[in-house]
């Protein structure tokens, strides 16, 4: 460790093979008392992982210091129990156990040369305060009236009195203390995403009448006490930073400015080392490439550089260098911020820094990442199948261990998973063939990625296929249709078989499962249109998939000239897409394109003319005229091939293992796909081990 911390820090110096024009990526940039080493700052985002996952909190954090992010911080990190999340995974700095807790990310990210940052937060009216039960805090008794049934609560929040904004003046200050013990570089106070102090500055929720409502003056007024206390706390010790949500505030007029964003800066703008800008909820902080484009929040916070002399960090899921630079010298931002980026790619700052810009992994915006903390659960990522996994398995996003033998594998289907797995094998030294029966590598991605706003998915093909062409010891075979005999008689010692999925026409019950089907000459699946099997005329689209599918199909066939109605049994459009910050979006998109929206059906009969329809709960009857049915329900592994092999003899022919990855052994999202590839890669030759991964545990003090 001590090695690569050197190797880190002298191509941090001297860059080698570093393009020139990316030099200004690499100036160090002054945070008040402290120095990024460069302008690659991974802000504050939420990766699942509590204070009861220190030591996997601290590799996942320190992959990315060793990668060449020069700031590295925490997600929401609450100051006391009035601001608790659960059953949503929150860090928290309460006690000294959670000093130490966080002492092992930061000093992690120390040993590579990086600075550590803390966002504090105080959830205010936002949370529910499930596990401590104490009442919820709000400037003036406003809720947040959530549509996730995961945020929703029956409990309302209380008005805070003088003596609570004391308490959170001073809940602040101690946060800021005890993240200077546990090693941090920079402490924030946390004004955005509709937690606590934004709270104050949104009239919205604070109508208060004494000094902290009213005026922007007066709804500024607990902001910048919370900076000057933490500033009193840390002294010249750590830079301080000011996370604002600035959307709401700028589509609001000022009489003193052209926004009340821009007065809210204006009177704030000498007091923190640093602001960290950014919009107000989810679906558009962190906005999915299927609807929004790269650097989407330039029209809202590119002002903030003219107000304030102190450097500006902003994100806009940055992955291109170019991109980077065009930000810093247009003078919108002094550092770029990447979540998603750094998750997607850790070593995304070093691959720059080494003129290695064509082996970045760039972040797709799927925004499964998101969805992670909606499960709460150690954050995922379907670029970057390690994400998670640094500690518990010992996966590194840049290295795998050595083949333990010269075998040759055979890995029949080029989609997701077996491009993942061919790559990862090769990455160790195995000899690889690919072999793929269509014209295309790329599986699914084929179709998936020429539906509306999924074509940055590409990404997920380019980036294998592109490393496994400059590979030696791998070869790649198109139209290869192979057949259990050829397997036999290839000559490889292992196989696997990623031959991915096919949709169903089997049908939703009132069970809710899928049992029966319909079938008919005009009743099709996704994997019908992916053959180029398309409906004309009125079409149902009957999705019980809930995930971007049925939604992309609809706007698909909508796009194509067709009348299209959408059903879901789910109480949303494509319903698991709140996971991933989408759901809004969806339903904006199926109304531009006149798509009518059913919930709460389910299909139960079509006959060619009409679709009949059953509501869930009281199963009343109705129909909708249509020519055509689109089931997106249930897939079905496509694992013959698989089961073919498993009767045969396997020993006779050399062979030592036949495996599944992807969807042909388990139907899912990308990212799991792409997991499921890494890990046979990960596993194969490799001792059994009847401990999966490691489980770590929390800090407790004796």
């Amino acid at each position: 460790m001590a090695g690569e911390t050197t190797t880190l820090t002298r191509t941090r110096v001297s860059a080698g093979n570093r393009n020139p024009r990316y030099d200004i990526l690499f100036e160090p940039v002054k945070i008040g008392p402290v120095t990024a080493p460069n302008r690659f700052y991974q802000v504050p985002h939420a990766s699942g992982m509590t204070n009861a996952l220190p030591r996997v909190r601290a590799q996942f954090r320190e992959t990315k210091a060793e990668g060449g992010w020069g700031v590295v911080c925490t997600g929401a990190c609450s100051i006391h129990p009035t601001s608790d999340d659960s059953p949503l995974p929150f860090a928290k700095l309460w006690d000294k156990a959670d000093i130490q807790s966080h002492a092992l990310m930061t000093e992690a990210v120390h040993r590579h040369g990086s600075l550590a940052g803390v966002e504090l937060w105080h959830g205010g009216a936002s949370v529910f305060n499930r596990t401590s039960r104490l009442a919820p805090l709000s400037p003036s008794g406003t809720p947040w009236m959530a549509t996730h049934v995961g945020f929703m609560s029956n409990l309302r929040p209380k008005v805070m009195d003088r003596a609570d904004i004391l308490d959170m003046l001073r809940w602040q200050a101690e946060g800021a203390r005890k993240a200077r013990s546990a090693g941090f570089d920079i402490v924030y106070v946390y004004a955005g995403m509709g937690y606590l102090p934004y709270e104050f500055l949104l009239p919205e929720y604070n109508q208060r009448t004494d000094e902290y409502g009213g005026s922007v003056a007066n709804r500024v007024r607990l902001v910048q006490q919370m900076i000057e206390v933490t500033k009193e706390a840390v002294g010249d010790t750590c830079g301080v930073a000011l996370r604002i949500s600035l959307e709401e505030l700028r589509a609001k007029a000022s009489p003193h400015a052209e926004s009340e964003a821009h007065e809210v800066i204006d009177r704030l703008k000498d007091l923190p080392d640093l602001f960290d800008v950014k919009m107000d909820s989810s679906p558009t902080d962190c906005a999915a490439s299927r609807f929004t484009p790269e650097g989407s929040h330039e029209p809202v916070i590119d002002f903030v550089k003219k107000v304030t002399s102190k450097p500006v960090v902003g994100v806009g899921r940055f992955t291109a260098p170019d991109a980077m630079v065009s930000q810093l010298k247009r003078g919108i931002l002094d550092l770029i911020g990447g979540a998603r980026p750094s998750i997607a790619d850790p070593f995304l700052p070093r691959k720059i820094d080494e003129g290695r810009e064509d082996e970045i992994r760039e972040c797709i915006g799927c925004n499964i990442c998101i969805s992670s903390w909606h499960d709460s659960v150690p954050v995922r990522c379907t670029q970057n199948p390690t994400a998670g996994e640094e500690w518990r398995r010992g996966w590194h996003p840049e290295r795998m261990q050595p083949k333990r033998s010269d075998d040759k594998i055979l890995v029949v289907g080029g989609g997701p998973a077996g491009l993942e797995c061919a790559l990862s094998l090769a990455r160790r030294g195995y000899a690889v063939t690919l072999a793929d029966k269509n014209r295309e590598f790329g599986g699914r991605l084929r179709f998936e990625t020429k539906l509306p706003g999924l074509s940055t998915w590409r990404r997920v093909l380019d980036y294998r296929l592109g490393r496994l062409q400059t590979m030696t010891k791998v070869d790649l075979f198109l139209e290869s249709d192979l057949t259990t005999d050829d397997i036999l008689e290839f000559g490889c010692q292992h196989v696997v078989t990623a031959t991915g999925s096919n949709w169903t026409t089997e049908i939703y019950t009132s069970m809710e499962v899928p049992v029966g089907r319909i079938d008919g000459p005009n009743v099709f699946t996704p994997s019908d249109l992916a053959a180029g099997r398309l409906p004309q005329g009125p079409t149902v689209v009957f999705d019980f998939d809930n995930y971007y599918m049925g939604g992309v199909v609809a706007e698909f066939l909508a796009e194509q000239g067709n009348q299209v109605s959408y059903v879901t049994p789910a109480g949303h459009a494509s319903a698991w897409t709140i996971m991933t910050n989408e759901l809004p979006r969806v339903h904006q998109a199926l109304s531009r394109r006149g798509i009518g929206v059913t919930t709460l059906n389910r299909v139960t009969a079509f006959d060619g003319e009409a679709a009949t329809l059953a509501q869930l709960f009281t199963a009343e009857e109705t129909k909708i005229a249509a020519r055509n049915l689109v089931i997106v329900g249930l897939r079905r592994p496509e694992d013959a091939l698989y089961h073919a092999l498993m009767e045969r003899d396997l020993a006779g022919a050399g062979i030592k293992s036949v495996q599944r990855a992807g969807d042909a052994l388990a139907p899912g999202a990308i990212v799991h796909a792409v997991h499921s590839g890494h890990r046979v890669a990960r596993e194969l030759d490799e001792p059994v081990s009847e401990e999966l991964y490691k489980l770590d545990a929390p800090i407790v003090l004796g």
